[in-house]
């Protein structure tokens, strides 16, 4: 398909999603890619992907949702079960649209929430792309210092510039002076919205059943899942280990796997040409002819 230079029109809106409003930035026509962004303080779906969207909608139908928590969406997740209540949130967005059925993209707790949406209703997703998702092998090891890093962010003298700093320049990205002030500032006013403070969205789990239960690796299911499912990850990720990428690789029946030399959590920002350019040409492939 050739590719069309045109900048396509971005629009913003919230759509009442079942028990949920969540706040939806959309460009572009074509088959629906929805791409959903990581549990970070301060994340939205902008700032995690706001130098991929002109590119995907090129040739996708590209929604960006804050995720419900996050951003300009209705807060409050259920802690017993996040990744079921996000994958239940982004499938109640798609019925409120009359999106039947989706490519979707998603980094870390983004990629944990697309990875359960393959396994609860594997009809709605066509192809998937995982970007050091979450929930991979999280009960096998300790947690690493980014991790325990983004769960503290509320804790002990709660939320603070140097915190996010700190989280992203150390931890988020293989080179730290890639991010500016800016991008830390606007991330920092959103993580400390009162509702958010109030209810964290990305917390410790309540017991080890809970723990579990947001372990993949734990979840019969990941073997017989056949979405075809595109995992790239960051070789210096400090947030989830890269070694969860030949994981799902050998566990899961159609898992193509890229890691990416000097690249930490946020390999959609950080590598931002080339993963536009892989993503762009392995869905294309995987798109359905009958639209």
């Amino acid at each position: 398909m050739a590719q069309n230079k045109n900048k396509h029109t971005t629009s913003a809106r919230l759509i009442r999603a079942g028990t949920k409003v969540i706040h939806v930035t959309e460009a572009g026509s074509g088959y629906p890619l929805i791409m959903l962004h990581g549990g970070g303080p301060g994340a939205s779906g902008m700032s995690n992907y706001s130098k991929n969207m002109e590119a995907l909608a090129q040739d996708f139908r590209v929604l960006i949702p804050d995720m419900p928590g996050y951003g300009q969406s209705s807060k409050g997740i259920d802690r017993s079960d996040p990744f079921g209540d996000l994958a239940g949130g982004i499938l109640a967005l798609m019925d409120s649209l009359g999106i039947p059925k989706a490519h979707l993209v998603g980094n870390s707790l983004g990629g944990a929430c697309a990875l359960r949406m393959a396994l609860d209703c594997p009809e709605r997703v066509s192809a998937l792309v995982l970007m050091g998702p979450g929930g991979i092998g999280t009960t096998r090891s300790l947690p690493t210092r980014g991790l325990n890093m983004l769960l503290n962010y509320y804790s002990g003298s709660g939320p603070s510039p140097e915190k996010l700093t700190t989280f992203i320049r150390d931890y988020l990205v293989y080179d730290g002076s890639q991010v500016d002030d800016a991008v830390i500032l606007e991330r920092y006013h959103s993580s400390i919205d009162p509702e958010v403070v109030a209810s964290p969205p990305l917390r410790r789990p309540d017991s080890l059943a809970g723990a579990m239960r947001m372990d993949f690796t734990r979840d019969s299911r990941l073997a017989g899942c056949t979405t075809p499912t595109l995992v790239i990850w960051g070789a210096e990720d400090k947030v989830n280990r890269p070694g969860g990428g030949p994981r799902l690789q050998k566990t899961m029946q159609n898992c193509d796997l890229y890691i990416m030399s000097k690249t930490g959590h946020w390999a959609q920002w950080e590598r931002a040409e080339e993963f536009n350019g892989i993503v762009r040409n392995y869905l294309l492939r995987r798109t359905p002819a009958d639209i």
